[in-house]
């Protein structure tokens, strides 16, 4: 568990974060018929001519409702006076109605299987168009995706559509037309962050299995005893069983640890003190890609956690502008 001193300072740089008043677009343009599927489009600050990088925003917030594109407004425009064009996703998220256990009390839901991935798999396919309209000086044959947390999972996972098994509803047949891959602090190897807890369970529950878990059953048996106890134990170990298939199934859909090489060009950039996404969960990204026989370059921050790369305010942000410069520029 993080100690107090962490925990403050992890608060601080939350509250640094999000103290910057949200940054209205451009344009926005939609890529689907629900109210989240949209895109937040910002030109690029004094930038007249043509021809400017566009950068793919896919926000955090553990695939949670409370947690929209709104609060990296302000790094989308950070990025725009900069010189980049700038597209900020949404995408469906999970029921901010829906209420489950969590670890330490009850949250939001996280994540919608399968419309999330539904989403950010629709909006790239139609953002070459949206762009030309709301955005031209925009240059779409130099994109680079970015995101943050569990939007650095989804921007892992989009770039990794066309190593998909030819039977998912997302497989690309080619690899998308990216010059990279740009994550910051991502939930990038999903049986780890579950391992860790990560969210306090977000990633079953965004994978449509909330409430499994190694030795859920076994404690579920124990409980209920003898008997007609017994028969239920037995039931909830099943479930439980049940549940863990699904959750092995739907990995080999969703875990960027599990979809290499993609062959596409890929940055990490995450905060040494980070407690939110710990940076075990982003070694353990680099270490798989590289025992598939890629490399994936991980900058690690000293005395920087989870929300610095994305504040403004923070040296960390002018570290993640310059790595998105050199694979746009």
């Amino acid at each position: 568990m993080p100690d107090d001193a962490a925990v403050a300072r992890d608060a601080a740089e939350q509250d640094s974060a999000f103290a910057h008043p949200a940054v209205l677009p451009d344009a926005t343009a939609a890529y689907g018929a629900h109210a989240d599927q949209v895109i937040d489009f910002y030109a690029p600050r004094g930038a007249a001519e043509r021809g400017a990088p566009l950068v793919v925003v896919l926000h955090g917030g553990a695939w949670r409702a409370p947690y929209d594109r709104a609060h990296v407004s302000p790094f989308a425009d950070f990025l725009a006076r900069r010189g980049f064009a700038v597209a900020n996703v949404e995408y469906r998220r999970g029921a901010s109605g829906g209420l489950v256990p969590a670890q330490g009390g009850v949250g939001p839901v996280a994540g919608r299987w399968p419309d999330t991935l539904d989403d950010v798999a629709a909006a790239l396919d139609a953002l070459p168009g949206l762009v030309r309209a709301a955005l031209p000086v925009a240059d779409p044959h130099r994109v680079v995706l970015t995101g943050h947390s569990a939007g650095g999972h989804l921007a892992l996972w989009a770039a990794a559509r066309h190593v998909l098994p030819e039977s998912s509803p997302w497989h690309l047949a080619r690899p998308a037309p990216l010059r990279g891959v740009v994550a910051l602090a991502p939930i990038g190897d999903l049986r780890v962050a579950d391992e860790l807890g990560v969210c306090s369970g977000a990633v079953r529950q965004f994978l449509g299995v909330a409430g499994a878990g190694a030795g859920a059953g076994a404690g579920a048996g124990a409980a209920a005893g003898a008997g007609a106890g017994a028969a239920a134990g037995a039931g909830a170990e099943a479930e439980a069983g049940g549940a863990e298939v699904l959750f092995e199934e739907r990995l080999v859909q969703a875990d960027p640890a599990v979809l290499l090489p993609t062959g596409i060009a890929t940055a990490v950039v995450q905060g040494r003190t980070d407690i939110v996404v710990p940076q075990a969960v982003s070694e353990a990204y680099a270490d798989a890609a590289a025992k598939a026989g890629e490399v994936v370059g991980l900058t690690l921050l000293e005395d920087v956690g989870h929300f610095p790369l994305i504040d403004p305010a923070a040296d960390a942000c002018a570290v993640v502008a310059e790595e998105i410069a050199q694979l746009a520029f």
